[in-house]
């Protein structure tokens, strides 16, 4: 095993916008000291909305103040409330049931299929009732979930589709982009996303025009930009940043670039680790349609043992979502009694993720994976 490139390889890189330090002050005093002081909602953020629609083919953006709060005015904006359900995955980011909840609605588990790690559409199905007004798919980690099986789900029942692609951004499927399958779909830009900036942001994407319009006047306490302090609806306060909006301009024209990185490195990590699958190590394969350079995540009965063996040679591992989201004390109350999530609970306890972000060196990534392998010739078993 080649000697360490750094005393730490970090999961989280601390110098992802060292390069752009410059023109980020810049962009801070430029706005600060503008005769207009306009912080939100301005120029640059309409500019960006544009850029973006036209990046993802869509007809309209409406950038907002998180990814989570872009979830919640696509939710508000489809009317979903108060005897509605929402069929949601079993496995992912909280904020796919608490959204749904804290839009009156019911999120309704289903379980994930094994090897995408995203929602079944079939277990999706099993679940529909007369109650059910939305389905949500969520990609997880760099795999898309099986959008075209739930597009057709959602036509065949008269179902409104939400596309969670907050991690997904730079991913197609079938030549379409991440966040163009559902009836809206929607990116984040919290700083570890592959548009990710420093602090919060996210923007819904759509071809309905209605709703976009809806989500515009939703994130601006239901104004409709026409008519200040008249308030159409109850909305939200979910406006987006210009300071960000300009920095986020000034990052797009190397977005391609940095997601090549990241897949050249996820590349490079499959050709060494998916010989481990005999050794009680499983990890995505190679390429292929569907796939996004987001993080890098192994399936293993010993996943502790290993967190532990990449921390003792200097290389900090995460561990997303250790629980299934029926069995967070949040959302348990919610969840079917007596239900059962077996492949959301198998994922739960074996995934772990390895450091994966453009300005990781071939060093550090030669080292992470002879690490692995390291660990797997001591301590590999049969799954």
């Amino acid at each position: 095993m080649t000697a360490p490139p750094i005393a730490t390889i970090p999961f989280f890189s601390p110098e992802l916008f060292e390069h752009d330090r410059e023109a980020l002050l810049e962009t801070v005093r430029a706005i600060g000291t503008e005769p207009e002081q306009k912080f939100i909602l301005g120029d640059r953020t309409a500019r960006l909305e544009r850029e973006l629609a036209g990046r993802a083919g869509a007809r309209d953006a409406v950038a907002c103040s998180s990814g989570t709060s872009a979830l919640t005015l696509i939710l508000a904006a489809m009317g979903v409330g108060p005897g509605d359900e929402v069929i949601v995955p079993a496995f992912g980011c909280p904020p796919i049931a608490a959204t749904v909840l804290d839009a009156g609605a019911r999120p309704v588990f289903a379980d994930i299929d094994p090897v995408r790690l995203t929602a079944d559409p079939a277990a999706a199905e099993a679940l529909i009732t007369s109650r059910t007004k939305v389905l949500l798919a969520a990609h997880m980690f760099s795999v898309m979930a099986d959008m075209p099986a739930f597009r057709e789900l959602a036509d065949r029942h008269g179902l409104r589709l939400i596309e969670d692609s907050a991690l997904a951004q730079g991913g197609t499927l079938r030549g379409r982009a991440a966040g163009r399958w559902g009836d809206a779909g929607l990116y984040s830009f919290v700083q570890v996303k592959t548009f990710g900036m420093p602090g919060e942001g996210g923007v819904v994407v759509t071809d309905d025009t209605a709703l976009a319009a809806d989500v515009r006047m939703l994130r601006n306490h239901g104004q409709d930009g026409v008519h200040r302090f008249v308030h159409h609806r109850i909305g939200h306060n979910s406006r987006f940043d210009e300071v960000m909006a300009a920095f986020q301009l000034h990052r797009l024209p190397g977005l391609d670039d940095r997601l090549a990185r990241r897949a050249e490195i996820s590349a490079y990590y499959s050709r060494r680790l998916t010989p481990l699958a005999g050794r009680g190590l499983v990890a995505p394969p190679e390429g292929g349609d569907g796939r996004f350079p987001y993080v890098y995540t192994v399936l293993t009965e010993r996943r502790d043992a290993l967190r532990a063996h990449l921390a003792g040679h200097g290389i900090a591992a995460h561990v997303y979502y250790p629980r299934p989201l029926p069995a967070q004390p949040a959302f348990a109350p919610c969840a079917r009694p007596g239900g059962s999530w077996p492949n959301a609970e198998d994922a739960a306890r074996r995934n772990i993720s390895l450091p994966l972000y453009p300005n990781l060196t071939d060093a550090q990534a030669e080292y992470i994976a002879d690490t692995v392998c390291a660990f797997t010739d001591t301590h590999g078993d049969h799954e």
